[in-house]
């Protein structure tokens, strides 16, 4: 397995998320679905927030790029550390998996409850 370490924007507990997802190829293709889940940790039992196409936390923006959105009143129940998050496509049987996970750093931030 092949690891690319990229920095990316983190999680403000509170505050809602967007990450945009770009890959080389067409791995986000029109009319197909996905589904994650956001865990504390892969081995956790324990699932955070589920994002689909269908709930709005999964949005194809186009062939090759994809929105990962988690609500603020998600985002809310987060604690300081990270989060991991993997993307499964579910419109194909048996659902495909697209073969890389995230982990996300989770902050407090200083300006919060306004």
């Amino acid at each position: 397995m092949t690891t690319h370490i990229l920095e990316g924007p983190a999680i403000m507990i509170g505050y809602a998320y967007r990450l945009r997802l770009e890959a080389e190829g067409p791995v986000f293709p029109d009319g197909a679905t996905f589904a994650g889940q956001v865990r504390p940790a892969a081995a956790s039992e324990d699932v955070l927030v589920t994002l689909t196409t269908g709930n709005g936390g999964l949005v194809r923006i186009a062939d090759s790029a994809l929105d990962l959105r988690i609500a603020a009143a998600n985002t809310a129940g987060m604690s300081v550390g990270s989060v991991v998050v993997d993307v499964v496509r579910t419109d194909v049987a048996p659902d495909l998996h697209l073969g890389f996970a995230l982990d996300i750093p989770v902050m407090l931030p200083v300006t919060r409850g306004l």
